[in-house]
């Protein structure tokens, strides 16, 4: 049985989809794992579907590296992963201690995180790869009226589609950068049709997998609808970003295309994207490969096997709960308590 055979799912809030692919592949694998998690929240859904939960500090608190370090010596944790924006830098940075601990941080170094998380130097990180970015300028200096409209305003650190704008001349420009109360960039609206590409990138920033989808319908950043696709171009688009700004662990890139040309990557998230279960779908196995990395197997590459053609429409579902003197359990379709408390 492997020394530490389980995986902390970080700040994992909603993503049931994942936490239950983990528990999947860890049965496969049978090797004693379990899927831990952590959040702040205690109603967050995924503290009812996990098989262990973890208290951890605030992500800004200066002993969160240390903590999780902390958690993988004591769970016997192989793979750390976050599942949102809030703390894949503070875990990257974290990486050494959490490594002597016996888990591994799926995620690229540093500066690489922070590049991806901040879209000024997303851009210019792109740029000197040789990668495509759109036409990108500061707020301050820039000379708005010289513009090429249709413009973005994004902002540098953001996530689920807040206080983004689109402005067809400086005088809608002007107006919502003044009421935009974060740091910003300019960056040109592209023409043509938006594409995701889920990937998976060994350490060493070795492409293992890119699989392309279609996104038909996203709500705050999170898609609804969407369609995997057989495309050798994002697939090799995929690969190239991760050799080139050396991405570890899962990522999901973003582009725009238009007649046949890639225009430019609005976006890097280094986790696992909103559209998860389609790659999972079209058998990226992404779960059970990095489970099979943590272990220090080799996994050899498997860009453009998945498959074309996997359709997702989501819908809400729920956890209902019961409070009793010893927290919240959750209850069955009868009313019954089915796990133990969780909170008080």
């Amino acid at each position: 049985m492997a020394e530490h055979p389980s995986v902390l799912l970080t700040c994992a809030g909603q993503r049931e989809d994942i936490v239950r692919a983990f528990r999947e592949a860890l049965a496969r694998r049978d090797d004693g794992g379990r899927v831990v998690v952590s959040d702040r929240d205690p109603l967050s859904p995924t503290l009812f579907s996990a098989d262990r939960v973890v208290d951890l500090p605030a992500v800004d608190d200066p002993g969160y590296g240390a903590a999780v370090a902390e958690v993988v010596a004591r769970e016997g944790i192989g793979a750390v992963l976050p599942l949102t924006d809030l703390d894949p830098v503070v875990l990257a940075e974290a990486g050494p201690r959490i490594a002597e601990a016996g888990g591994q941080v799926f995620l690229p170094a540093p500066q690489v995180a922070a590049a991806c998380q901040d879209k000024w130097l997303c851009h210019t990180a792109l740029e000197a790869a040789g990668l495509p970015s759109p036409p990108t300028w500061p707020v301050a200096g820039t000379d708005r009226a010289a513009l090429p409209y249709p413009m973005m305003i994004k902002p540098r650190i953001g996530f689920a589609g807040r206080w983004i704008h689109r402005c067809q001349d400086s005088e809608e420009l002007d107006f919502f950068l003044s009421r935009t109360p974060v740091a910003s960039v300019l960056q040109q609206a592209l023409p043509g049709e938006e594409f995701s590409i889920d990937c998976l990138a060994a350490p060493g920033a070795r492409a293992i997998a890119a699989i392309p989808r279609a996104m038909y319908q996203s709500k705050g950043g999170e898609q609804i609808k969407g369609e995997t696709l057989d495309d050798p171009a994002l697939v090799a688009l995929g690969a190239a970003v991760i050799e080139g700004l050396g991405l570890v662990g899962p990522c999901t890139i973003q582009c725009f295309r238009h007649e046949g040309r890639i225009l430019g990557i609005t976006d890097i998230n280094t986790r696992f994207g909103g559209g998860f279960p389609l790659p999972l779908a079209a058998g990226g196995d992404y779960p059970f490969l990095i489970l099979a990395l943590a272990a220090g197997e080799d996994v050899a590459p498997r860009l453009g096997t998945h498959k074309a053609g996997v359709v997702m429409t989501r819908f809400l579902s729920e956890h209902i709960l019961v409070r009793d003197g010893d927290g919240l359990r959750a209850m069955d379709g009868r009313g019954r308590a089915v796990n133990s408390a969780i909170g008080s």
